[in-house]
């Protein structure tokens, strides 16, 4: 039962971290679909700054260089989406294919290419931080780590920045209404730079999360396990408001730990399925989610549209 717990607050975290970053981008007037290509930026710069620090580095400067990296490595690999759909204003969904695909590709291009630099007999897509993940850990011995506080911090903050402060509700009502809230002075397309690069800032660290708490040794090839799709699917079944994002992050969580600790489980195990079924769960919960909550939900009217300053 407490390997179930550690796993649902680790998944719960993922998901809730990088939902919150679709979040902002959506009510920004953005699409983001390429979060999942932004997890794995996110886990690659937080995996090589890991892997250069010296032995002996203090866990603090170990967790906050490690942090910074994967939300800047996060905030740059989201540029390509501002760029393409708001200066160019290219369809976003294709955009964001587009990133999720060239996310993988493109990390373990980087790995190799560093690999081979260090050991040319070797050019493996793999980065050697294990030893620097226990950094994280809160609790010694188990996978209580530093992220599960700091998500629940940055909920609340999602929270207040986007319905207590100007800033929140200047990018909502430009994915409500750009055209109005330009005739009052609102430069849309900052505002829409801020909502994707905050995006890419929370999936970046969302990546990183996942990297050093969801999986005992993570390879690029594998991407991150669909998880930037589940956080599209919690950010739907959440309605685009961050404390329903997180308890819908607290459902897919507990599905997708299932799958790793259901042989901990008299009842589970006695049905004699396959691991793969569980694997499968999460995903298959997902789809149904999907199917009977997105006609009804109430996603911000502008997203997906690009804005043009001559239409009314």
């Amino acid at each position: 039962m407490i390997l179930l717990i550690q796993y649902t607050l680790v998944f719960t975290s993922v998901l809730m971290l990088v939902a919150l970053g679709g979040c902002f981008s959506e009510h920004s007037g953005v699409i983001n679909i390429g979060l999942e290509g932004i997890m794995v930026f996110g886990a690659l710069g937080g995996a090589l700054v890991m892997s250069s620090l010296p032995a002996g580095s203090s866990a603090f400067i170990i967790v906050l260089l490690s942090i910074l990296a994967a939300m800047v490595m996060g905030i740059i690999y989201s540029l390509l989406l501002a760029v393409a759909s708001i200066n160019f204003k290219a369809d976003q969904t294709l955009v964001g294919t587009a990133m999720n695909l060239l996310g993988t590709a493109g990390a373990t291009v980087i790995v190799k290419a560093i690999n081979t630099a260090a050991n040319p007999n070797n050019p493996s897509a793999t980065v050697q931080y294990i030893s620097a993940r226990k950094a994280f850990l809160l609790v010694n011995g188990y996978e209580f780590n530093w992220f599960m506080p700091l998500a629940l911090c940055l909920l609340i903050l999602a929270y207040v920045i986007l319905y207590k402060t100007r800033f929140g509700l200047r990018l909502m009502s430009c994915g409500e209404h750009p055209q109005a809230a330009a005739s009052v002075g609102i430069n849309v397309y900052k505002m829409r730079y801020a909502g994707v690069l905050i995006s890419g800032l929370l999936g970046g660290l969302g990546g990183l999360v996942y990297i050093t708490a969801g999986v005992s040794e993570w390879k690029f090839e594998n991407g991150v396990a669909g998880f930037g799709f589940l956080a599209l699917a919690v950010m739907i079944f959440g309605g685009w408001k961050p404390f329903r994002i997180a308890l819908a992050a607290l459902l897919f969580g507990f599905f997708r730990a299932l799958s790793n600790v259901y042989t901990g489980f008299d009842l589970l195990s006695r049905l004699n399925l396959p691991s793969t079924i569980y694997n499968m769960l999460p995903y298959i919960i997902s789809l149904i989610v999907l199917i009977f909550f997105s006609k009804n939900s109430a996603a911000p009217k502008a997203e997906g549209i690009p804005y043009d300053q001559g239409s009314r």
